[in-house]
Protein backbone atom coordinates (compact mmCIF):
# COMPACT_ATOMS: atom_id res chain seq x y z
CA UNK A 1 0.00 0.00 0.00
CA UNK A 2 1.06 3.63 -0.97
CA UNK A 3 0.71 4.78 2.94
CA UNK A 4 2.93 2.97 4.12
CA UNK A 5 6.64 4.99 2.86
CA UNK A 6 5.06 8.45 4.30
CA UNK A 7 4.18 6.98 7.44
CA UNK A 8 5.87 5.55 10.28
CA UNK A 9 2.43 3.65 11.81
CA UNK A 10 -1.26 3.59 11.90
CA UNK A 11 -3.14 4.52 14.69
CA UNK A 12 -6.84 3.09 14.51
CA UNK A 13 -9.94 5.05 16.62
CA UNK A 14 -13.85 4.83 16.50
CA UNK A 15 -14.14 1.26 14.57
CA UNK A 16 -16.80 -0.93 16.49
CA UNK A 17 -16.38 -4.39 16.45
CA UNK A 18 -16.18 -6.66 14.69
CA UNK A 19 -15.10 -4.35 11.23
CA UNK A 20 -11.68 -3.26 13.86
CA UNK A 21 -10.33 -6.84 14.07
CA UNK A 22 -10.89 -7.36 10.46
CA UNK A 23 -9.57 -4.23 9.64
CA UNK A 24 -6.51 -4.03 11.60
CA UNK A 25 -5.17 -7.80 10.95
CA UNK A 26 -5.98 -6.87 7.46
CA UNK A 27 -3.47 -3.93 7.66
CA UNK A 28 -1.27 -6.09 9.66
CA UNK A 29 -0.72 -7.76 6.42
CA UNK A 30 -0.16 -5.55 4.23
CA UNK A 31 1.84 -3.44 6.03
CA UNK A 32 5.51 -3.46 7.44
CA UNK A 33 4.98 -0.57 9.89
CA UNK A 34 3.15 -0.38 13.62
CA UNK A 35 -0.70 -0.65 13.00
CA UNK A 36 -2.57 -0.54 16.30
CA UNK A 37 -6.32 0.14 17.30
CA UNK A 38 -6.21 2.15 20.38
CA UNK A 39 -9.91 1.83 21.25
CA UNK A 40 -8.82 -2.13 21.56
CA UNK A 41 -4.60 -2.24 23.14
CA UNK A 42 -5.10 1.27 24.56
CA UNK A 43 -7.49 0.12 26.43
CA UNK A 44 -6.36 -2.88 27.77
CA UNK A 45 -2.78 -1.33 27.96
CA UNK A 46 -4.13 0.54 30.79
CA UNK A 47 -6.57 -1.53 32.33
CA UNK A 48 -3.85 -4.01 32.93
CA UNK A 49 -1.54 -1.33 34.50
CA UNK A 50 -4.56 -0.12 36.87
CA UNK A 51 -5.09 -4.21 37.67
CA UNK A 52 -0.89 -4.61 38.49
CA UNK A 53 -1.60 -1.94 41.27
CA UNK A 54 -4.82 -2.75 42.70
CA UNK A 55 -3.79 -6.70 43.33
CA UNK A 56 -0.80 -5.37 45.26
CA UNK A 57 -4.04 -3.77 47.37
CA UNK A 58 -5.70 -6.58 47.75
CA UNK A 59 -2.81 -9.14 47.50
CA UNK A 60 -3.99 -11.39 44.74
CA UNK A 61 -1.91 -12.85 42.10
CA UNK A 62 -2.82 -12.87 38.34
CA UNK A 63 -2.97 -16.59 37.96
CA UNK A 64 -5.82 -17.13 40.98
CA UNK A 65 -7.65 -14.53 40.00
CA UNK A 66 -11.49 -15.12 38.44
CA UNK A 67 -12.08 -11.95 36.42
CA UNK A 68 -15.59 -10.88 34.54
CA UNK A 69 -15.65 -8.99 31.05
CA UNK A 70 -18.76 -7.50 30.56
CA UNK A 71 -18.71 -6.59 26.60
CA UNK A 72 -17.06 -8.95 24.45
CA UNK A 73 -16.37 -6.39 21.54
CA UNK A 74 -12.88 -4.46 20.50
CA UNK A 75 -12.13 -3.22 24.55
CA UNK A 76 -13.22 -6.80 25.78
CA UNK A 77 -11.35 -9.27 23.16
CA UNK A 78 -8.50 -6.85 23.88
CA UNK A 79 -8.40 -6.78 27.76
CA UNK A 80 -8.94 -10.58 27.47
CA UNK A 81 -5.74 -11.08 25.56
CA UNK A 82 -3.48 -8.94 27.55
CA UNK A 83 -4.22 -10.57 30.62
CA UNK A 84 -3.75 -13.97 29.65
CA UNK A 85 -0.29 -12.81 28.80
CA UNK A 86 0.11 -11.39 32.14
CA UNK A 87 -0.88 -14.40 33.66
CA UNK A 88 -4.66 -14.73 34.02
CA UNK A 89 -6.15 -18.25 33.69
CA UNK A 90 -9.72 -17.47 34.30
CA UNK A 91 -11.96 -15.09 32.55
CA UNK A 92 -15.69 -15.03 32.08
CA UNK A 93 -17.11 -12.93 29.35
CA UNK A 94 -20.73 -11.77 29.48
CA UNK A 95 -22.51 -10.15 26.38
CA UNK A 96 -26.30 -9.42 26.05
CA UNK A 97 -27.11 -13.07 25.14
CA UNK A 98 -25.23 -14.36 29.01
CA UNK A 99 -22.26 -16.20 29.65
CA UNK A 100 -19.60 -16.86 26.19
CA UNK A 101 -18.47 -20.10 26.12
CA UNK A 102 -17.37 -22.86 23.82
CA UNK A 103 -20.28 -24.54 21.62
CA UNK A 104 -23.03 -21.29 22.38
CA UNK A 105 -24.70 -20.12 18.30
CA UNK A 106 -24.25 -16.97 16.78
CA UNK A 107 -20.79 -16.21 17.92
CA UNK A 108 -18.69 -13.78 14.94
CA UNK A 109 -15.18 -14.55 14.59
CA UNK A 110 -14.11 -12.55 17.42
CA UNK A 111 -16.36 -13.97 20.27
CA UNK A 112 -15.53 -17.43 19.05
CA UNK A 113 -12.28 -17.00 19.58
CA UNK A 114 -13.13 -15.70 22.93
CA UNK A 115 -15.19 -18.98 23.55
CA UNK A 116 -12.45 -21.22 22.36
CA UNK A 117 -9.62 -19.33 24.80
CA UNK A 118 -11.69 -18.47 27.97
CA UNK A 119 -14.66 -19.44 30.16
CA UNK A 120 -12.46 -23.05 31.01
CA UNK A 121 -15.38 -24.26 33.57
CA UNK A 122 -17.66 -23.66 30.46
CA UNK A 123 -20.06 -21.72 32.60
CA UNK A 124 -23.53 -20.35 31.34
CA UNK A 125 -26.01 -17.60 32.59
CA UNK A 126 -26.61 -14.11 33.21
CA UNK A 127 -24.58 -11.27 34.60
CA UNK A 128 -25.46 -12.09 37.54
CA UNK A 129 -25.06 -15.33 37.46
CA UNK A 130 -21.61 -15.41 36.89
CA UNK A 131 -20.54 -12.59 39.14
CA UNK A 132 -20.76 -14.39 42.70
CA UNK A 133 -17.10 -15.47 43.53
CA UNK A 134 -15.34 -13.73 41.12
CA UNK A 135 -12.39 -11.18 41.95
CA UNK A 136 -12.49 -9.17 39.45
CA UNK A 137 -15.42 -7.08 37.40
CA UNK A 138 -14.19 -5.37 33.62
CA UNK A 139 -17.31 -3.59 32.53
CA UNK A 140 -16.80 -2.25 28.61
CA UNK A 141 -20.61 -2.35 28.32
CA UNK A 142 -23.09 -0.09 29.44
CA UNK A 143 -24.72 1.78 31.67
CA UNK A 144 -26.14 0.42 35.22
CA UNK A 145 -25.55 -3.16 34.23
CA UNK A 146 -24.82 -4.67 37.77
CA UNK A 147 -25.77 -3.08 41.06
CA UNK A 148 -24.56 -2.98 44.88
CA UNK A 149 -25.87 -6.60 45.42
CA UNK A 150 -23.79 -8.15 42.63
CA UNK A 151 -20.81 -6.76 44.37
CA UNK A 152 -21.50 -8.05 47.22
CA UNK A 153 -21.85 -11.60 45.79
CA UNK A 154 -18.20 -11.39 44.25
CA UNK A 155 -15.33 -12.59 46.44
CA UNK A 156 -13.46 -10.81 49.13
CA UNK A 157 -11.93 -7.53 48.24
CA UNK A 158 -13.80 -7.26 44.91
CA UNK A 159 -11.93 -4.99 42.00
CA UNK A 160 -14.31 -3.45 40.17
CA UNK A 161 -13.15 -1.29 36.94
CA UNK A 162 -16.78 -0.08 35.59
CA UNK A 163 -15.52 1.64 32.67
CA UNK A 164 -18.39 2.41 30.58
CA UNK A 165 -18.68 6.14 29.31
CA UNK A 166 -20.57 8.34 30.05
CA UNK A 167 -22.29 6.51 32.55
CA UNK A 168 -20.24 3.36 34.59
CA UNK A 169 -21.50 -0.24 34.36
CA UNK A 170 -21.88 0.74 38.13
CA UNK A 171 -21.55 4.40 39.91
CA UNK A 172 -18.82 4.44 42.83
CA UNK A 173 -20.88 5.88 45.47
CA UNK A 174 -23.06 2.70 44.86
CA UNK A 175 -19.92 0.04 45.28
CA UNK A 176 -18.57 2.31 48.37
CA UNK A 177 -17.76 0.59 51.05
CA UNK A 178 -18.08 -2.98 49.41
CA UNK A 179 -14.98 -2.59 46.76
CA UNK A 180 -11.46 -2.90 47.78
CA UNK A 181 -10.45 -0.70 44.06
CA UNK A 182 -12.78 1.06 42.23
CA UNK A 183 -12.36 2.56 38.66
CA UNK A 184 -13.87 4.13 35.81
CA UNK A 185 -13.01 5.76 32.81
CA UNK A 186 -14.50 9.36 33.68
CA UNK A 187 -12.14 11.89 35.01
CA UNK A 188 -14.43 13.35 37.52
CA UNK A 189 -13.85 10.04 39.71
CA UNK A 190 -10.88 8.68 41.19
CA UNK A 191 -8.79 6.27 39.13
CA UNK A 192 -9.82 7.14 35.55
CA UNK A 193 -8.60 4.50 33.17
CA UNK A 194 -8.17 6.19 29.81
CA UNK A 195 -5.97 4.58 26.95
CA UNK A 196 -3.93 8.18 26.47
CA UNK A 197 -2.20 6.79 28.73
CA UNK A 198 -0.60 4.09 26.43
CA UNK A 199 -0.79 4.45 22.77
CA UNK A 200 1.21 7.90 22.57
CA UNK A 201 4.54 6.37 24.42
CA UNK A 202 3.78 2.96 22.89
CA UNK A 203 4.12 4.80 19.53
CA UNK A 204 7.41 7.05 20.73
CA UNK A 205 8.87 3.70 21.32
CA UNK A 206 8.07 2.08 18.35
CA UNK A 207 8.87 4.58 16.34
CA UNK A 208 12.62 5.15 17.90
CA UNK A 209 13.64 1.72 18.06
CA UNK A 210 12.13 1.19 14.46
CA UNK A 211 9.81 -1.65 15.02
CA UNK A 212 7.89 -3.09 12.53
CA UNK A 213 4.61 -3.90 15.06
CA UNK A 214 3.22 -3.56 18.40
CA UNK A 215 3.86 -6.84 20.15
CA UNK A 216 1.89 -8.39 22.82
CA UNK A 217 5.41 -7.92 24.70
CA UNK A 218 5.11 -4.66 23.99
CA UNK A 219 1.97 -4.40 25.31
CA UNK A 220 2.50 -5.52 28.77
CA UNK A 221 5.95 -4.14 28.75
CA UNK A 222 3.68 -0.77 28.77
CA UNK A 223 1.90 -1.49 31.18
CA UNK A 224 4.26 -1.94 33.59
CA UNK A 225 5.43 1.29 32.74
CA UNK A 226 2.21 2.93 33.66
CA UNK A 227 1.71 0.82 36.74
CA UNK A 228 5.36 1.53 38.26
CA UNK A 229 4.89 5.29 37.56
CA UNK A 230 2.69 4.86 40.76
CA UNK A 231 5.30 4.64 43.95
CA UNK A 232 4.34 2.50 46.57
CA UNK A 233 3.95 5.37 48.69
CA UNK A 234 1.77 7.08 46.53
CA UNK A 235 -0.12 3.61 45.89
CA UNK A 236 -3.82 3.56 47.64
CA UNK A 237 -7.58 2.10 46.64
CA UNK A 238 -8.01 5.19 44.97
CA UNK A 239 -4.83 5.85 43.29
CA UNK A 240 -3.63 2.61 41.44
CA UNK A 241 -3.17 4.44 38.20
CA UNK A 242 -1.45 7.80 37.27
CA UNK A 243 -2.73 10.99 36.09
CA UNK A 244 -3.70 11.66 32.35
CA UNK A 245 -1.67 14.58 32.81
CA UNK A 246 1.44 13.11 34.20
CA UNK A 247 4.20 13.86 31.57
CA UNK A 248 6.41 11.02 32.70
CA UNK A 249 4.34 8.76 31.45
CA UNK A 250 4.67 9.14 28.00
CA UNK A 251 8.71 9.09 27.92
CA UNK A 252 8.22 5.48 30.35
CA UNK A 253 6.18 3.98 28.25
CA UNK A 254 8.25 4.63 24.88
CA UNK A 255 11.49 3.30 26.91
CA UNK A 256 9.47 0.11 27.93
CA UNK A 257 8.07 -0.34 24.44
CA UNK A 258 11.24 0.42 22.73
CA UNK A 259 13.21 -2.33 24.92
CA UNK A 260 10.65 -4.83 24.48
CA UNK A 261 10.34 -4.55 20.79
CA UNK A 262 14.59 -5.13 20.50
CA UNK A 263 13.76 -8.28 22.56
CA UNK A 264 11.08 -9.47 20.25
CA UNK A 265 13.40 -8.85 16.92
CA UNK A 266 10.95 -6.95 15.51
CA UNK A 267 13.55 -3.92 14.69
CA UNK A 268 13.43 -2.74 10.67
CA UNK A 269 16.90 -3.79 9.28
CA UNK A 270 18.18 -0.34 8.65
Amino acid sequence: MNIAPSFGGINLEDIAAPACFEVEDRLKELLDIPVFHDDQHGTAVVTLAALMNALKIVNKKMEDLTVVIAGVGAAGVAISKILMNAGVRNIIGVDREGAVYNGRGNLNVAKQWFAENTNPEGRQGSLADIMPGSDVFIGVSGPNLINRQDVLTMAKDPIVFAMANPDPEIRPEEAEGCVAVMATGRSDFPNQINNVLAFPGLFRGALDAGATQITENMKVAAAYAIANAVSDEDLAPDHVIPSVFDKRIAPLVAAAAAEAAVRDGVIRKR
